[in-house]
């Protein structure tokens, strides 16, 4: 599941109900939001509310709200009383810390909970079963991290989301954008810090090799390029790598790195079948730095046509020639190339 981030800090506008309707459009399925911030005032917070649920209810999109202890107290809201919480046009609660797992199993059987991914302990769940909580209404999501340096682990991350998922639960994490940025500090709200300055769409492909299901856009917004490169990644699984001085011949052309994952290099699959570039030993041998486009010339014998994109600088070499270059925002995807894996080239002149 694909999700985005739309607050309510803010007047909403024209805008806004634009941005909703493009993701909607591109394939994100739900909004999320937060209401529980101290200084806004209850009346103006509701009334964008319900114009938010308004507009996402003509999308067919859901929307869940990030709620404290605190926040039920301030709106006046109870979780035994579920039907106040619906009126508002909310599909589900994510519950904060301060909130018992008792009344957590009572909303789960009327509506999605999400609870927070990072603390969930195995007593919280012992209490939720205990508590009859309807487990097809509960999902974990992790925090973002608006702070520099207080992200999560990468290591630490993974292992709770196996342990999550032994539990059967969903797991959701944020990427962060690269349109608006939210404030205060405007740098990014990932889940994981390593995150924080790439592009979202490496984000992306990143979190769902880590046991994450959903993945949601935590600042005010992406660009149309993201939302839609993010969508198309989810819907085919085809990794798009821009490459300056790409060949018109490999413009757009899916390929798939081998089953036999090497350790210096992505080996395109049919590269040596398809035979679109030509062979002839270049002039000169060209360093191969990372992210070099290359392929092998008929000085490598039955290896020549083999195209290939380093994932390390090696050096150069009289049988192997140099046509291009990942570009080096793109770089960092390399490592995620992993076997069987499509990656389409695009140029990035």
């Amino acid at each position: 599941m694909l999700g985005f981030s739309v607050y309510l800090s803010r007047e909403l506008d024209a805008g806004t109900h634009e941005y909703i309707h493009q993701m909607a459009q591109t394939g994100y399925e739900t909004v999320f939001t937060s209401l529980h911030i101290p200084e806004d005032d209850v009346n103006v917070l509701l009334t964008r509310l319900r114009q938010l649920t308004a507009w996402c209810q003509e999308e067919q999109m859901q929307v869940v709200a990030d709620v404290s202890a605190d926040g039920f107290e301030r709106l006046g809201w109870s979780l035994q009383d579920y039907q106040t919480v619906s009126s508002t046009g909310l599909t589900g609660l994510r519950i904060d810390d301060g909130i018992n797992m008792r009344d957590v199993a009572l909303l789960s059987n009327h509506m999605l909970v999400a609870l927070n991914a990072s603390t969930l302990s195995e007593q919280d769940l012992t209490t939720l079963r205990t508590e009859q909580a309807n487990f097809d209404n509960i999902e974990a999501w992790h925090n973002y991290y608006p702070r520099p340096d207080t992200g999560l682990d990468r290591q630490w991350f993974l292992s709770k989301n196996q342990w999550l998922h032994q539990h059967g639960l969903k797991v959701m994490a944020f990427v962060p954008g690269d349109g608006q940025r939210r404030g205060p500090l405007f740098k990014g709200l990932p889940t994981l810090e390593e995150h924080r300055q790439i592009r979202p769409i490496w984000a992306t492909v990143d979190l769902l090799n880590l046991d994450v299901d959903s993945v949601f856009v935590g600042d005010e917004t992406v660009t149309e390029d993201t939302m839609k490169t993010i969508a198309a990644y989810v819907q085919t699984g085809i990794i798009s790598l821009h490459v300056s001085g790409l060949p018109e011949k490999l413009q757009g052309t899916e390929w798939h790195n081998r089953p036999d994952v090497a350790r210096d290099v992505i080996r395109f699959q049919e590269a040596r079948t398809r035979q679109l570039l030509s062979t002839e030993p270049g002039e000169v041998a060209q360093s191969r730095p990372v992210g070099s486009l290359t392929v092998d010339n008929s000085r490598y014998g039955r290896y020549a046509g083999e195209i290939q994109i380093t994932r390390h600088d090696l050096p150069a070499d009289k049988a192997v020639n140099v046509v291009g270059r990942v570009c080096q925002a793109d770089r960092v995807a390399l490592d995620l190339i992993d076997a069987h894996r499509a990656v389409q080239l695009v140029t990035d002149d």
